[in-house]
């Protein structure tokens, strides 16, 4: 009989306020509904950034080995965490061989505004996944007309949240953890039918 081996995916964030992180362990919660997916969760420090520059090898290892990556960063001032944007940077030494080329990728954010441009944000961890060569796994959830009430903001990109006070909204929380199982499902059958 042969073995099934475990699928590898990594939730790669940065969070100030812990929405961010709120999000990411409903991801991984999503993720690790799937018996044959292992979930790495890399949380972004600051002490890791040495001179502006992203400096943590072993993160970038364990990443090799993942089947997949999900990208998470709060949206500041339209755009990725400066926290992020480091990690991101330092990726270029992966980006020229193409490390990650193939592999499954997805993304989420949060604000504080209802419209803080955080689509900006996913837009640019779409092009983060697309230099690497992987590829996009977004939302399949039409906002208002599903009775689980998920992606109230509308976003098919990817997790969009929302929050003024620092709490999540359950609706926000149920979407992350959809996506999660989203991206379980479709590395479980598309390794069953490789």
């Amino acid at each position: 009989m042969t073995r099934v081996q475990k699928l590898k995916v990594a939730v790669v964030y940065f969070t100030k306020t812990d929405v961010t992180g709120t999000l990411a362990k409903a991801l991984q919660a999503g993720l690790a509904e799937s018996y044959s997916i292992e979930v790495v969760s890399i949380k972004i420090q600051g002490k890791q950034i040495v001179e502006g520059r992203f400096c943590a090898p072993e993160v970038f290892e364990q990443l090799v080995d993942c089947d997949a990556i999900i990208f998470g960063s709060p949206t500041y001032m339209g755009g990725v965490a400066a926290q992020f944007k480091a990690f991101a940077d330092a990726t270029s030494e992966l980006w020229c061989k193409q490390q990650w080329a193939g592999k499954v990728a997805a993304g989420f954010t949060c604000g504080s505004a209802l419209n803080g441009d955080q689509t900006s944000t996913l837009q640019y961890l779409v092009t983060l996944a697309n230099q690497h060569g992987m590829l996009w796994v977004g939302l399949d959830l039409v906002s208002g007309y599903d009775q689980r009430e998920l992606n109230r903001l509308g976003c098919q990109l990817g997790v969009v949240a929302q929050s003024s006070n620092g709490e999540v909204h359950p609706s926000d929380v149920a979407t992350a953890r959809y996506l999660g199982q989203r991206v379980g499902y479709l590395l479980k059958n598309t390794s069953e039918k490789a």
